[in-house]
Order: C-alpha cells, then sequence, then structure tokens
C-alpha cells in the first residue's frame, strides 16, 4: 500500500549509490545475492534470539534489495536478473517467519504457520497476475520500471518490512503480530482475486 510513496522517497539516494556502485563494477545480481545472503543471515540471528542485530541485517539486505534494481537501470535490466530476484525476495521473507519459529516453536509455531500461509497466498496471487498480465502484453503503470507487471496490495514490501521490525523489537508479542498481519495479507489476497477476476475476464 505505502511502496510507491516509500520508493518515491528513497529514489534520489538509492538512485546516486547505485550509480556509484555501477561505476565501481558492482552488478545488480550480485547485490540481490548479498542481499539474500544477508537476509538469511538476519534469519539465522532472530533463530538465536539475536532480535536488535537481526533487524539491522533485515534493513541491510532490503537496502541491497532496492540498489539491485537502480544498478540494473543503470545499464539494462535483465529477465534472468528479475526472476533470480523476485524468487530470493520470496524466500526471504518466508526464512523470517520461520526463524521465529524456531526461536520459540511452543509460542510461535503455529502462528509462524498461519503468516507463511498467508505469504502463500499473496505470493501465489501476485505471481499468477503477472505471468497471466505477461501473457496478455498488460503493462504496469503504477510500477513501470518493474521486470514484470507488478500488482499492488494492502501487504507489499514496506509493510512487511515494518512488520519484521515490530517482531524483532517486541519478540514477545510475535503471536499476535503474526496473526495480524496474515489478516491483513488476507485482505491482500481478496482484493488481488477480485482485481485478476475483473482484469481478466
Amino acid at each position: 500500500m505505502f511502496d510507491r510513496f516509500a520508493t518515491a522517497a528513497i529514489k534520489p539516494p538509492v538512485d546516486a549509490l547505485a550509480r556509484l556502485l555501477a561505476r565501481a563494477g558492482v552488478s545488480a545480481n550480485q547485490l540481490t545475492l548479498l542481499g539474500f545472503g544477508i537476509g538469511i543471515v538476519a534469519a539465522f540471528l532472530i533463530a538465536c534470539h539475536a532480535y536488535l542485530v537481526g533487524a539491522i541485517a533485515i534493513f541491510i539486505s532490503r537496502l541491497c534489495d532496492a540498489l539491485d534494481g537502480a544498478v540494473a537501470r543503470c545499464s539494462a535490466p535483465t529477465d534472468s536478473g528479475g526472476f533470480l530476484d523476485i524468487t530470493l525476495d520470496f524466500l526471504f521473507y518466508a526464512s523470517i517467519p520461520l526463524a521465529f519459529a524456531v526461536a520459540d516453536p511452543l509460542h510461535n509455531a503455529l502462528p509462524a504457520a498461519v503468516l507463511l500461509a498467508a505469504f502463500i497466498g499473496t505470493g501465489s496471487s501476485f505471481l499468477a497476475f503477472a505471468a497471466i498480465a505477461a501473457k496478455r502484453g498488460m503493462t504496469s503503470t503504477a510500477y513501470p520500471h518493474k521486470s514484470f507487471y507488478f500488482l499492488g496490495g494492502l501487504t507489499q514490501a514496506t509493510e512487511t518490512l515494518a512488520a519484521f521490525t515490530a517482531m524483532c523489537l517486541w519478540p514477545g508479542q510475535f503471536a499476535g503480530l503474526a496473526y495480524g498481519f496474515a489478516g491483513l495479507c488476507g485482505v491482500t489476497v481478496a482484493t488481488r482475486l477480485w482485481w485478476g477476476w475483473r482484469a481478466f475476464a
């Protein structure tokens, strides 16, 4: 919901840093892999109860995720890079609820499972829409720089980052936060189903 506003706010410094990295020979794929690796480190830290350090690692990971597309646009974005980016993004998002489940299985396993199920819904509706939109030659006016049709919703990257941060700051409230965010993801799935049905009818 807030991705367009967040993207617009951070775009100038991200683009400036991306140009420096591109001139230094850093590739978009390298940043994608680096961001994913740091994200997995964040999950490991959370699983080991190092929640605040884990939150910092999550932010660094997502900074790399913002930079990889900007670096790609400094030259020419590729389909292989877009595929790598979105696949590793979804794996990262799944790793954080799993990490909280590992950190405290007794209290966190069920809410983590519910949240992961909600992520399946948001991810599948997102990718299914993108696949059919590509087949029909549709393009997104809201996110024209993306590698494929980028369908919005109530819970996107900005909201997910905020939820993960809250979970790291208040790990004892993980269950409530997970159930609440899963509910918001459910709203996203419902709206995407409606949008998709209307768009493709």
